[in-house]
């Protein structure tokens, strides 16, 4: 159960990352004006003007992201599992702190919706890295 429990959630990390990055790297100005896309919010005006360049790297570090978790699901093997779960950290706890640190420029229900989503991208690579080393402790 743990290796299929691991694999779902690699897979839905994946999916996650994968469809934000494609976002951002194929259609960077709607991204910039309408990310998260939920119920009207706009989450990057707030932090700056628009760059181009740096809304397509971001797409491209996503996608990148999500090929690391694809491939965790795919092989659920510890060396895939700890690799794509070491990228995710480092992405994601700094991204997490960021947020958390700046908070200002939105209302208390999009910081609550914000941080909450940050730290499910801090939380699930580590869970589902410890579910692959569980499932099967000879594999590497």
């Amino acid at each position: 159960m743990t290796g299929r429990s691991a694999r779902v959630l690699f897979g839905a990390m994946a999916a996650a990352l994968g469809v934000v990055g494609a976002w951002a790297l194929l259609a960077p100005d709607d991204f910039y004006r309408d990310f998260p896309a939920i119920g009207g919010r706009h989450w990057l005006p707030p932090l700056g003007t628009y760059n181009e360049h740096m809304v397509r790297d971001f797409g491209g570090l996503n996608l990148g992201l999500a090929a690391a978790a694809l491939v965790a699901a795919i092989a659920l093997t510890r060396s895939a599992a700890l690799c794509a779960a070491a990228a995710w950290e480092a992405y994601s706890l700094p991204h997490f702190a960021f947020h958390a640190a700046h908070t200002e420029p939105y209302s208390t229900s999009d910081n609550v919706l914000n941080l909450v989503v940050l730290s499910l991208a801090v939380i699930a690579p580590v869970v589902a890295c410890a579910l692959v080393w569980r499932a099967d402790p000879r594999r590497f």
